[in-house]
C-alpha cells in the first residue's frame, strides 16, 4: 500500500497477481503507482477481505472474472464508488453470453475501456458510462536495424485468443527465406499449441519459439526487432502493441476492433484475422522495404506509429486515472 493514512483507500481487484505477470497484473501495479500520493491503493484477488472496511472506492479488472467482488461491493455500497475495467474477452465474448458479466456492467458507475473502439461493443443502455483510458508505457530509444534481414517477433502466451496458428502457418509459408526471421515469445498455456510451435520450428528453420520470458527481456526483444506481429482474434487493448509503438517498432496486426482502436482506422499494417497468407505477404513487403532505401511500407508504418505514440504516454494515463478516482470518490461522498 502507498500513501498516508489520512488519504482515501482504493482497492483494485485483479484476477491475477504478481506471480502471473500478465496484462491484468501489469495494469493493476502500474495504476497503483500512478495513484500513489492521492490515495492509498491495495491490490487484491478477492473482495471483501480483512481490510475491506477501509475502502472508499473499487476498480475491478474484468467484468466476468471479478463478478463476485463487483456484486459484493455493490451490495455494501449501492450505486457508489465502483469502476469496472473491461478486457477483450469481456467485450467481445463474455458480455454477450455470461449473465454475471452483464450484471457487472449494470452495477458499475464507470466502465473503463482501453482503446477507442471498445465503447461500440457495449450495450446501448450502459455505453454512456464508458471512459477510454489508454494504457501507458515508458518510451524507449529507437534502435538502428540491419538492412540485411528482417526480424519479427510475436509476443503472447500460446492460447487460442492470441491466434498462434496464424503465425505457425505464415512461418511455414516463409520457411525458405534466409533473410526473414520470426521469434515467438510466450508460455504454452495450451500444451497442444506448444507442440504445434515445436513442429513449426522443425518445419521452418527461420521460426524460433522462445517460451516465456521476463517482462524486461520481452521489451528489449521488441525494441531490437524490425516488427511486432499481433495476430489475436480478440483484444481489449494489448500491452505489447503500445510497448512496440513506444519503442519505435512498427506492428503488423489482425484487423480486429481491439487492434484498430489502438493503431487507428487508417493504419497500413493490418491483415484479416486468421489470414496467414496475408500476414506472410505483409512480412515480405516489409522485408523488401528494409532492403531498399529506407522508404516504402516500413517507413509508412513507423510514421503512423509515431503519430499514435502520445496516446500511450504515462502522464496521459495518470491524468485520466486521477479524473476517474475523483469521480468515484465524489459519487461515494468521499471527495
Amino acid at each position: 500500500m502507498t500513501g498516508a493514512p489520512s488519504m482515501p483507500q482504493l482497492v483494485i481487484v485483479s484476477p491475477a497477481l504478481r506471480d502471473a505477470n500478465n496484462g491484468n497484473w501489469q495494469t493493476a501495479r502500474r495504476w497503483q503507482r500512478h495513484l500513489a500520493g492521492v490515495c492509498r491503493v491495495r491490490i487484491v484477488k478477492a473482495w471483501p477481505d480483512a481490510l475491506a472496511a477501509g475502502d472508499a472506492a473499487m476498480i475491478a479488472l474484468h467484468a466476468r472474472r471479478s463478478a463476485e467482488a463487483i456484486a459484493a461491493w455493490a451490495g455494501a455500497h449501492p450505486g457508489k464508488g465502483l469502476a469496472v475495467v473491461l478486457t477483450g474477452t469481456d467485450l467481445y465474448r463474455d458480455i454477450a453470453a455470461d449473465a454475471a458479466a452483464r450484471h457487472s456492467l449494470d452495477l458499475a458507475q464507470a466502465l473503463v475501456v482501453l482503446q477507442e473502439r471498445a465503447p461500440l461493443a457495449l450495450p446501448d443502455a450502459v455505453r454512456a458510462k464508458a471512459r477510454v483510458i489508454f494504457q501507458s508505457t515508458t518510451a524507449r530509444k529507437v534502435l538502428a536495424k540491419s538492412s540485411h534481414h528482417l526480424r519479427a517477433v510475436m509476443v503472447g502466451h500460446l492460447r487460442e485468443e492470441k491466434s498462434p496458428q496464424t503465425l505457425f502457418t505464415a512461418a511455414r509459408l516463409l520457411a525458405g527465406r534466409d533473410d526473414l526471421f520470426i521469434d515467438h515469445i510466450g508460455a504454452a498455456l495450451d500444451p497442444a499449441l506448444g507442440e504445434a510451435a515445436r513442429a513449426t520450428m522443425a518445419a521452418a528453420p527461420n521460426y524460433r519459439w522462445l517460451g516465456g520470458r521476463p517482462h524486461e527481456a520481452v521489451r528489449r526483444h521488441i525494441q531490437r526487432a524490425h516488427l511486432l506481429i499481433h495476430a489475436s482474434c480478440m483484444e481489449g487493448g494489448a500491452h505489447v502493441v503500445m510497448e512496440a509503438v513506444a519503442s519505435g517498432t512498427p506492428v503488423l496486426a489482425s484487423r480486429i476492433d481491439g487492434n484498430v482502436g489502438m493503431l487507428g482506422a487508417d493504419y497500413a499494417g493490418y491483415f484479416p484475422w486468421g489470414d496467414a497468407e496475408a500476414l506472410a505477404t505483409l512480412l515480405l513487403r516489409c522485408r523488401e522495404s528494409v532492403a531498399g532505401e529506407g522508404g516504402g511500407l516500413m517507413a509508412q508504418l513507423a510514421a503512423q506509429c509515431r503519430q499514435r505514440a502520445p496516446l500511450f504516454a504515462p502522464e496521459r494515463e495518470r491524468a485520466a486515472l486521477h479524473r476517474l478516482l475523483g469521480a468515484l470518490l465524489q459519487a461515494a461522498g468521499k471527495a
